[in-house]
């Protein structure tokens, strides 16, 4: 049989007790900062997610990472108009529109810029942040690791690859993290809404503790897709039940790595900058096809421990690839190279052809 029509990553297992209420750990009697009340943690495990409209300072913990985005955008932009891709830097735009000004020079500078493996210091303080894993201690407990999957997301106007289709997160990983339950934290940096681009969730989606069949992959992009018929037939649920989540800049959206969730296309005329943050239990399958490990960012035994970043930071998920040998190399991508490509693609039964699939296969045969 053709592997393109193959889908290991379906298996029809179960695991309801990985995410319910039963997975929900005892609740301490005196909040921390950043703690929430025990009705707010019920809802996670009994729908799958909740929101809290304002967490984070903005003048101190997101605005710094409003000014990192820049300097990366910024650097992205001289090495465009070094490498003669553009003609202009486009210095007068600011960290709203000019990736938008650059894409439209360079189709694809958007997704260079997703592609990008660099965690700056002000989005280290943000994962890292006490008040944030004080509150992820009430859904997982007090060891917990950083999931190397953190994504920055930016999602110009209007654009296909900046869209992202009805998932789950397990999705896109190995089927070995199939019993591990992971919390997802969606930042934005900016008040996201249905004009701009925020997400929808389906409530309940993840009770059944189980991966439905996802398809590889949506127009030109590498994003798989849960089509409706899935939901409803393997997960139990309809989108006519999706939730529309606009979250204000300083909020936060948590949910389930089994939760059904979409992002909307953005309408707007500026970027929707966000990104997500994943957590787990320490020692438990990351999914991330052995490419990349976690990163250590609380331990019951060394309560006064400092997060290491150094070695988390010396691998950039997206730019390395695994032989067939189990090896561990770098992709040697042109800088230029707008494709990304990845194991998950190779999970799904193919049902649509482009340049991300093609290279996925290529590199994974």
């Amino acid at each position: 049989m053709d592997p393109r029509k193959m889908a290991p990553g379906y298996t029809g297992e179960e695991h309801p007790e990985v995410v319910d209420i039963r997975a929900m750990p005892p609740q301490p009697k005196e909040l921390k900062p950043g703690q929430v009340p025990e009705n707010l943690i019920k809802q996670y495990f009994e729908e799958g997610y909740f929101q809290l409209d304002k967490f984070f300072d903005l003048a101190t913990e997101l605005d710094p990472c409003r000014e990192a985005i820049g300097g990366l955008v910024d650097e992205l932009a001289q090495k465009l108009y070094k490498g003669g891709k553009i003609k202009s830097l486009h210095e007068d735009c600011g960290v709203f529109e000019r990736l938008t000004k650059l894409d439209e020079e360079f189709p694809g500078a958007n997704i260079i810029l997703h592609k990008t493996g660099k965690l700056p210091e002000a989005f280290m303080k943000v994962w890292g942040n006490e008040r944030l894993l004080n509150l992820m201690e009430q859904i997982l407990g007090p060891d917990i690791a950083g999931m190397p999957d953190w994504s920055l997301r930016c999602k110009i106007p209007k654009a296909d690859a900046a869209t992202v289709p009805w998932h789950q997160d397990l999705g896109y990983q190995s089927v070995d993290a199939y019993q591990t339950l992971v919390v997802t934290v969606w930042i934005p940096f900016v008040d996201s809404n249905e004009q701009n681009g925020c997400l929808q969730i389906i409530p309940r989606g993840h009770l059944k503790g189980k991966v439905g069949r996802h398809y590889s992959c949506v127009g030109d992009t590498w994003y798989v897709n849960l089509p409706e018929e899935e939901l409803k037939n393997n997960l139990g649920v309809d989108v006519k039940d999706a939730k529309t989540c606009p979250v204000p800049y300083g909020g936060i959206l948590v949910f389930s790595n089994f939760l059904p969730h979409r992002s909307l296309e953005n309408y707007s005329n500026g970027i929707r900058w966000s990104v997500d943050f994943r957590f787990k239990k320490t020692g438990l399958p990351n999914g991330m096809h052995g490419l990349k490990n976690d990163v250590i960012l609380r331990s019951s035994k060394d309560p006064d421990m400092k997060i290491d970043w150094s070695m988390f930071n010396a691998v950039e998920r997206l730019k390395i690839k695994k032989n067939s040998d189990g090896s561990i190399v770098d992709r040697k991508d042109d800088d230029f190279d707008t494709t990304i490509s990845g194991p998950w693609i190779r999970k799904w039964e193919l049902v649509n052809s482009n340049r991300h699939t093609d290279q996925a296969w290529k590199e994974y045969m």
